[in-house]
């Protein structure tokens, strides 16, 4: 038996002549021992540094594998339902037992209708976000407005007492207030300005981001995954082309490498969150990535990055390696119907890389390579970011959010509270689904078997080499006598039984369970039939709509509560934080409403128009005003999907400045009339005199 001890370093066979070493090769054997050493002693500083960042991250990634494992395979199972496929072992059983292998897309059905809906309620027609930025109730009043109210009340004072009317108290405290009252509705002006302002700007980065794209495959994820994950705003390089003018005045093409924010989809088979995981926040989590060489490749000279651990990845890449394959790769390419082979499994032409989020030691980043600035206490756990590929760290940075948050937001069909993975759409209809699916095989089946009489014969009364495995319109049967003398017919007909009525109300009531249980009924998603009764009339039916959209408008919630509004809120901080030129107030909060406008859309629509056809007229006028008036027309117009509504509805200034030239002409003309009713009524008042004083005639 050998010990594992490591095996002396062979010295160089050594030149001699007579014994005697000569000096060339002693100096090569010199030169050679030193760099072996330096080399030794290199390996030595380096290898436990590596080693130990590397250890960490490698247990916990098999900690939260492993966690993961019995959700992968839910989350498979679910796969193939929307494929209408059953899974493998199951598959087995049917066939062992014969017959018919049919699959009811109950469960797809629902998850394309859940998508729908969602998507119409947070996209609607593009005219209206999902989201918006508002002021807060009270904006904070900046202190140099109120050192400016402190300084008008307090000269106010001094002219008061030098005029011989000094104010008491009370009026000097009411001033305060009334000029206080004054200042805070300018400051919620301006606070509204600026969150007009922001929301463009949020609303620039969403759209260039990729925000709607992402958004739209989340919905996706979530109608069939017990948990969907949204990711971003996330900084990335990439190529943008740019059309700039060319010597001969015309634009020409020019690509150029740009930086901007984006939003993306993440796989939650690449999401593995920590056994107590409870949110993506307050444990570790990983995301797997599948890079190429190009990607590890682009890295090289980006900051943060180590360019040694990349150029020694792409090294042992290309001798075939760093390939963390795992079964349930392999089994999700079956249950999403692609064709399985060895250059796929073998997947040499990807590398798999680990994105960790969680916290290490200061002393293990520092002993990786970061500074005392970085890393100022080594006790200290801090939040970081790595990337892990093979043995080899390839980037390790503190988390550059404040508050210590990875940019990552989820949310499921039905929240299990305090759980990461919650309950999907699946889980919800899976036994109606089992059910739909037994009585459909059941009833293929039972069709089939009675679909025609079935015969029974009497083998030894056939003749020998009679053919009795088929039976077609007007076939001979020919036979012989009974041996046994009995009188029965050789051949006789029976017809089996048909239990197509109840298979069929089996399978009805288990797809009505289905609708009940996921809260979308047919008649909800626009399919005809289910509504029956209160549903015949218009009234009815709006009010089962109502009632039935109570469990969307739960999940519509739920998003706005858990993903539309920190994905928009964090994209403002964002910007605040990164972007400070553009100016951006910080008391601004995100108000996502895709709740509220699914209850409230179409009326609010209809009270609306109600309120503009009730105020068209003068007493009302006087008090809304030209701006009053102004405003409600924009939020109408807006509903319209109009191209250009600034054209149809100017903007204030331009109202104002159309009434301001309004009064100059009415101004105007009653300077130019007033000299000519002036003459005119004189020449009235001397007719008058005449008239009166003039003497009689003599008669």
């Amino acid at each position: 038996m050998q010990l594992g001890l490591p095996t002396p370093t062979a010295r160089p066979q050594q030149v001699t002549f007579n014994g005697v070493l000569s000096a060339r090769s002693l100096g090569s054997l010199q030169r050679e021992e030193a760099a072996q050493a330096t080399a030794r002693a290199e390996q030595a500083r380096n290898q436990p540094v590596v080693s130990s960042l590397v250890e960490y991250v490698r247990r916990h990634w098999a900690q939260a594998k492993k966690a993961k494992d019995p959700i992968e395979c839910e989350m498979l199972s679910a796969v193939r339902s929307r494929r209408g496929e059953y899974d493998p072992d199951k598959l087995v059983h049917i066939r062992r037992q014969g017959g018919s292998e049919i699959y009811m897309m109950v469960f797809a059905t629902k998850a394309r209708q859940l998508k729908a809906l969602l998507v119409d309620i947070l996209a609607g027609n593009g005219s209206e976000k999902p989201w918006t930025l508002t002021p807060t109730p009270s904006p904070d009043l900046p202190p140099e407005l109120a050192d400016q109210i402190m300084r008008s009340v307090y000269d106010e004072a001094m002219q008061s007492e030098m005029s011989g009317t000094p104010l008491s108290v009370e009026e000097m405290r009411q001033r305060m207030v009334d000029m206080k009252s004054q200042m805070h509705k300018r400051v919620q002006e301006q606070a509204q300005a600026d969150a007009e302002q922001a929301e463009l700007e949020v609303e620039d980065v969403l759209v260039e981001g990729g925000f709607i794209d992402a958004l739209d495959q989340f919905v996706d994820d979530l109608a069939v995954f017990k948990t969907a994950i949204f990711k971003g705003p996330v900084v990335r390089q990439g190529r943008a082309l740019r059309w700039v003018p060319g010597p001969d005045g015309r634009h020409v093409a020019q690509v150029s490498q740009v930086t901007k924010r984006v939003f993306e989809r993440v796989d939650p088979f690449m999401i593995y969150p920590a056994p107590h995981a409870t949110s993506v926040h307050d444990a570790y989590l990983f995301e797997r990535h599948k890079l190429t060489r190009g990607d590890l490749s682009a890295m090289i000279g980006v900051e943060s990055y180590n360019e040694d651990a990349l150029r020694a990845v792409l090294n042992e890449h290309g001798t075939g390696g760093l390939n963390e394959w795992l079964t349930v790769d392999t089994s999700r390419i079956e249950a999403e119907g692609r064709t399985v082979n060895a250059d796929t499994t073998m997947s040499s032409d990807t590398i798999d890389a680990l994105q960790y989020w969680g916290s290490v030691s200061g002393k293990m980043l520092r002993e990786w390579g970061m500074d005392e600035d970085e890393v100022p206490d080594e006790a200290k756990e801090y939040g970081v970011e790595v990337w892990l590929v093979g043995n080899w760290v390839i980037k390790a940075t503190i988390n550059p959010d404040p508050l210590d948050r990875r940019p990552y937001f989820t949310d499921g069909f039905s929240r299990v509270p305090g759980a990461f993975w919650h309950s999907s759409l699946f889980d919800v209809v899976r036994d109606c689904q089992d059910m739909c699916n037994s009585a459909a095989r059941a009833l293929a089946n039972n069709l089939g078997i009675a679909s025609g009489p079935q015969a029974n014969i009497n083998i030894d009364r056939l003749p020998q080499g009679a053919e009795m495995t088929e039976m077609y319109p007007w076939k001979i049967w020919q036979t012989t006598n009974d041996p046994m003398g009995s009188n029965s017919a050789a051949v006789s007909f029976f017809q089996p039984n048909s239990n197509a009525n109840e298979l069929m109300g089996v399978f009805t009531q288990f797809s009505h369970m289905a609708d009940e249980y996921a809260g979308i009924p047919k008649y909800m998603a626009g399919l005809g039939g289910g509504a029956g009764g209160a549903g015949r009339t218009a009234s009815g039916m709006s009010m089962m709509i109502n009632n039935a959209s109570r469990q969307i408008k739960s999940v519509v919630t739920s998003l706005d509560t858990h993903v539309i509004g920190p994905v928009v809120e964090r994209t403002y901080q964002h910007l605040m934080m990164f972007n400070p030129e553009l100016g951006l107030m910080g008391d601004l909060q995100v108000r996502a409403r895709g709740a509220t406008s699914m209850v409230a859309k179409e009326s609010a629509q209809v009270r609306l128009n109600e309120f503009l056809i009730g105020t068209a007229n003068p007493i009302d006028m006087q008090i809304v005003g030209l701006d009053g008036r102004a405003e409600l027309l924009r939020h109408a117009v807006k509903r319209l999907d109009i191209p250009n509504p600034d054209k149809v509805v100017p903007s204030t200034s331009v109202i104002r400045e159309r009434a301001q030239q309004q009064q100059m002409q009415m101004a105007q003309q009653q300077a130019q009339q007033a000299p000519q009713a002036g003459s005119g009524q004189e020449l009235m008042d001397g007719a008058a005199v005449t008239d009166t004083f003039q003497p009689a005639a003599a008669p």
